[in-house]
């Protein structure tokens, strides 16, 4: 005849390894937390409203410091530069990102961030890398259009180069912004991580706010 001591013994044994099963797991959520989702608070660029004259003064005053560290920075221009007139407005220093906006009067086309390799030949290529990024399906005919155009101006060299993300001192980066054809640089501080910061050039057009224009404007053939 079974044990009866041994057979009641043998639900406890289970209730048991279940709440240490449990505990095994609380303790183990402790001592090894999730890691945190990263936070994207950094941003080269104004903000959506922000006053111009505001923000030449906030990525000036970003300039300021005494370390030997490289930086992330957005360099921001007077006027849109064709392709090969990127390289004398980096100030010698790692092109990362090349940003492109075609202007067209009263009419919103899309600004494209290329990521480039070093070297000046892959930053002065990379305006057809911008173009093949470009959607190939749209919502509509006009965004079809403006697509379509704007990849045409591209490929044809047009002056449309709005930025650049560069990475170097702050040395190397005040003399940058004190050259000719350069509206504004403005640079993270040197502990931000790759990736990990929004880029929105001013417009050379913007002289007072910081606001998106008109979207109502016919969109020329060529």
């Amino acid at each position: 005849m079974p044990d009866r001591r041994a057979l009641s013994r043998g639900p406890l044994a289970l209730v048991a390894a279940a709440v240490a099963l449990v505990v095994f797991i609380v303790l183990l959520g402790v001592l090894n937390p999730p890691r945190k989702a990263g936070v994207f608070t950094d941003r080269l660029g104004p903000e959506r409203g922000e006053q111009v004259s505001d923000y030449l003064a906030r990525a000036k005053n970003s300039l300021n410091g005494t370390d030997t560290a490289d930086h992330w920075a957005l360099v921001s221009f007077t006027e849109p530069l064709a392709p090969e007139h990127i390289p004398p407005h980096s100030g010698g220093m790692r092109i990362s990102q090349v940003l492109y906006q075609v202007s067209i009067p009263r009419v919103q086309t899309p600004l494209i961030a290329v990521p480039v390799p070093a070297g000046d030949a892959a930053a002065i290529a990379s305006a057809e890398s911008a173009a093949w990024s470009l959607p190939r399906t749209t919502p509509d005919d006009r965004s079809a259009r403006i697509a379509a155009l704007t990849a045409a101006r591209l490929r044809s060299g047009c002056a449309c180069t709005v930025g650049l993300v560069l990475r170097g001192p702050l040395t190397g980066l005040r003399n940058l912004a004190a050259q000719s054809g350069i509206r504004a640089v403005e640079a993270l501080p040197a502990d931000a991580v790759a990736g990990r910061f929004a880029v929105v050039p001013l417009p050379p057009d913007q002289h007072d706010v910081v606001l998106p224009g008109p979207d109502d404007g016919p969109i020329p053939d060529q």
